[in-house]
């Protein structure tokens, strides 16, 4: 099963990090680790993975630091990653990990989920993720919550919600009000993507319409991060529907 994650991930893989990422302030934790502060103790977190006849390729997370807590969107790929990301908040950000919030059920957004289990952080996921985990025999998130869920973290507004299938059936979003980021995950792809990538696990003629839902309830957004590749604005919202267009027109 994790063999077949790292491939569904890899393939569906289309840009690196690019000049964009170099114009904010970048963090190398490590040689598979970075940040990139956005705003406002807001940060993309990477990590780099790397598989046999493919090479080394990044992915994307969020860190929210509030009141000495931070809260995770997706882990990185494994549980060491994820491991050593966590350490790096505590001793270098004084921020204690109690919350991740996974995009959906692949090993790009769960793959150290079981690390953060043992250290106590509460998981929350979209419901449609937990019943996946379970048929798959994977690493539970502890809390559930069906179509949306809006909190407070520490003063920052944080709301999850499901608009409908599009990478997986089960991909959410992330929206920061007050900040006016949305974290899309793989649901979202980047500017220099020229196609969706592996179709394994999509709904292609849900998709689109999706997206065009994300559009209309968030119109204020500034900031899209997607699950690889640089992140953005409303382009790649934009362009994610150009290229979900154009593989149902094939």
């Amino acid at each position: 099963m994790i063999k077949k994650t790292i491939l569904l991930v890899v393939i569906s893989l289309i840009g690196v990090i690019s000049s964009k990422a170099q114009t904010k302030d970048v963090v190398f934790i490590d040689n598979d680790l970075q940040l990139i502060h956005l705003q406002d103790s807001i940060y993309i977190h990477i990590s780099w993975h790397s598989i046999e006849n493919y090479g080394r390729f990044p992915s994307n997370g969020m860190i929210i630091i509030r009141n000495g807590q931070a809260l995770m969107i997706d882990t990185p790929m494994d549980n060491d990653k994820t491991e050593r990301l966590t350490n790096y908040l505590k001793d270098s950000l004084s921020a204690k990990t109690t919350i991740l919030i996974p995009g959906h059920y692949h090993g790009d957004c769960i793959g150290g989920l079981e690390y953060l289990q043992s250290i106590g952080v509460e998981s929350i996921a979209n419901s449609l993720t937990i019943a996946i985990c379970k048929e798959e025999g994977l690493a539970l998130p502890s809390t559930s919550f069906t179509d949306s869920l809006s909190f407070d973290f520490n003063g920052e507004q944080i709301i999850c919600r499901f608009f409908g299938a599009g990478h997986s059936s089960d991909n959410i979003t992330v929206w920061l009000p007050d900040q006016n980021i949305l974290f899309g995950g793989c649901l979202i792809k980047s500017v220099d993507s020229k196609g969706l990538g592996n179709l394994s696990d999509a709904v292609v003629e849900e998709w689109d319409i999706t997206v065009k839902k994300i559009i209309e309830t968030y119109p204020t957004v500034k900031i899209v991060v997607p699950g690889h590749g640089d992140f953005g604005g409303k382009k790649l919202l934009t362009n994610t529907i150009k290229l979900v267009e154009e593989e149902k027109g094939r």
